[in-house]
């Protein structure tokens, strides 16, 4: 089945205006859904809604609140929660545009192909865009409005298309401080910090998704495949249980490491603790 478009309008960059169709860049399709069934009759439960007090509850009773504390509420009418909806438009106006790597990932929300219009003068203005963005190393930003909500976006060169991603409001975002702020400082051991880096180093390639599978999925769809199939499910060995009561060398692991990962690599060109040092010389210079 053909995909079908999330957004159909505009995106424009001063004077330049272009059709643009967004699709979704990811999918559920791969994702495992369990649901609760009543085991006795095989019967998927359902849920009814309630409130405490009342009991089951009509749809049309139901209405939209915001807690401004602990069970006291703000109610929203429908026609009220109407009136504060954004218009949506059909125009994604690029205001500012940044450096590719500036944007902090926390504000990274939900991604969005972009393609142009099917017509000669959309094609030609999409890749007038995508290949400025591309030379100029730059993402751009603007604001769009669907469904009753607006959104920052930001746009960059993906392949032969735009990859158009979504961002949170700055409010949206929970402050780090308050949560690392119980870290010690520690200095690390200068050998251990050495040996932590050159595994780093060993085992730095260019991200490759496909290499990372998911194992609870799989176990998840032998499992069910096997309860289809025979009705039971074989109890799976456990490969190494490590004891609680062992006390790891960090020193030992590391080291034990790095010789591991030694025997599978090639040799490094230049020893971390020398650049290190090299650096550290250069600094002092």
């Amino acid at each position: 089945m053909a995909a079908r478009a999330y957004w159909k309008g505009h995106l424009r960059l001063s004077l330049v205006s272009i059709g643009i169709e967004l699709y979704s860049a990811s999918t559920s399709s791969g994702r495992l859904f369990l649901h609760q069934i009543h085991k006795p009759s095989g019967k998927r439960i359902r849920y009814q809604k309630t409130a405490p007090g009342v009991g089951p509850v009509d749809t049309d009773e139901i209405v939209k609140g915001f807690e401004v504390a602990k069970d006291e509420y703000v109610i929203l009418e429908p026609d009220e929660l109407e009136e504060v909806k954004i218009e949506s438009k059909h125009t994604i106006d690029l205001v500012q545009f940044v450096d590719q790597c500036e944007i902090d990932p926390r504000y990274f929300n939900k991604p969005y192909y972009a393609v142009p219009e099917g017509n000669e003068v959309a094609e030609e203005g999409f890749a007038v865009i995508r290949d400025a963005l591309r030379e100029a190393g730059k993402t751009g930003l603007g604001q769009m409005a669907v469904r009753g909500r607006d959104y920052i976006v930001a746009i960059r060169p993906c392949g032969d298309g735009l990859l158009l991603e979504t961002l949170r409001y700055a409010e949206e975002i929970r402050e780090s401080d308050e949560i690392f702020r119980h870290i010690p400082e520690i200095e690390p051991d200068e050998e251990m910090l050495d040996l932590a880096l050159e595994l780093v180093e060993r085992k730095s390639a260019p991200f490759d998704a496909d290499a990372f599978k998911s194992q609870y999925a799989s176990a998840m769809r032998e499992l069910i495949d096997e309860k289809r199939k025979k009705g039971k499910v074989t109890a799976a060995s456990d490969e190494e249980i490590a004891s609680g009561d062992n006390v790891i060398d960090l020193m030992d692991a590391l080291k034990k490491s790095v010789y591991k990962d030694k025997k599978k690599s090639s040799p490094r060109r230049k020893s971390t603790k020398t650049a290190r040092k090299t650096t550290a010389k250069r600094k002092a210079s």
